[in-house]
């Protein structure tokens, strides 16, 4: 779709399956089961929405899936579902690797940044994205190269450090622009310095929301935070705030992970606030 001048278009890596507590969180699962029904296993599906971005003449791209790197036991714990993953899916739209400008990772757990790297024929992690300036909150590349014993299982070295090695790393210091029309703005509480990707355009404005809220639910009603959030009492007091601004300007929310809609706009119903989907085609 056009944002004004800005195309957006979204590039599927696929879907996977995530334990439903470790999505809803503290949420009873009588809540919200009625919304999606788990598989055998308790899990629920998870999309793998990745952004791509046109702007000023740069093709950028918002975060890059679980990539090509996945052991069989991993694929088979997560279920993961996809026809031709991201690559293909960017080459369905006529975009190859080599043509993305800018990656912006929104956090580096492994289903946003797996995909930033693949195997050469040595068998060796490097770039998936060759002349691609990768862009990263130093905050959160500091917490991904440096896990804790909560952490570790989800910041992996093989998806960031071949970016520092090939000198394709750029660390953010906070809210940064990228083009006239798109800027990285912190959105802490998913992680310590979690960011979410702003676009603006003749009047129009969309954010890609990240982790901050994975499904649509997450951001209709403040409490919904995953099990996964670092700071969940900053998640809500940044989902409130993205709340107030997205009602009062009309703004396009997109959700990375929401496998029923891809975006929507923010509307409030009495005393309850629902997102209306919107097609992105």
């Amino acid at each position: 779709m056009l944002l004004g001048q800005v195309k957006l278009t979204i590039v599927s890596d696929g879907v996977f399956w995530l334990d439903g507590g470790a999505h809803f969180g503290i949420v009873p699962r009588v809540l919200w089961e009625p919304l999606i029904v788990p598989d055998d296993r308790h899990r629920v599906p998870m999309g793998l929405n990745c952004l791509l971005i046109e702007s000023a003449g740069k093709r950028i791209l918002v975060d890059t899936g679980l990539g090509d790197r996945l052991s069989a036991k991993r694929r088979e714990m997560l279920n993961l579902e996809r026809d031709r993953g991201l690559v293909g899916a960017l080459e369905q739209v006529a975009v190859a690797a080599e043509d993305i400008d800018i990656v912006i990772n929104t956090h580096l757990h492994a289903d946003h940044c797996g995909g930033n790297t693949h195997l050469n024929e040595h068998r060796q992690a490097v770039p998936t994205f060759p002349r691609a300036e990768y862009w990263i909150q130093r905050l959160e590349w500091a917490d991904a190269r440096y896990p804790n014993e909560r952490t570790k299982g989800t910041y992996f070295s093989e998806n960031l450090v071949p970016l520092e090695e090939h000198g394709q790393l750029r660390l953010l210091y906070g809210d940064t622009p990228v083009t006239e029309e798109v800027r990285c703005m912190v959105t802490r509480g998913h992680t310590r310095a979690h960011q979410s990707v702003v676009i603006r355009s003749q009047g129009q404005t969309a954010i890609y929301l990240g982790d901050v809220a994975p499904w649509k639910e997450n951001i209709e009603r403040l409490a919904w935070t995953p099990a996964g959030d670092v700071e969940p009492l900053d998640t809500i007091e940044t989902k409130r705030a993205l709340q107030q601004w997205a009602l009062e300007e009309e703004v396009l929310l997109i959700f990375e992970h929401d496998p029923r809609i891809t975006a929507g706009y923010l509307r409030q119903h009495g005393d309850k606030l629902e997102v209306e989907p919107v097609n992105l085609e």
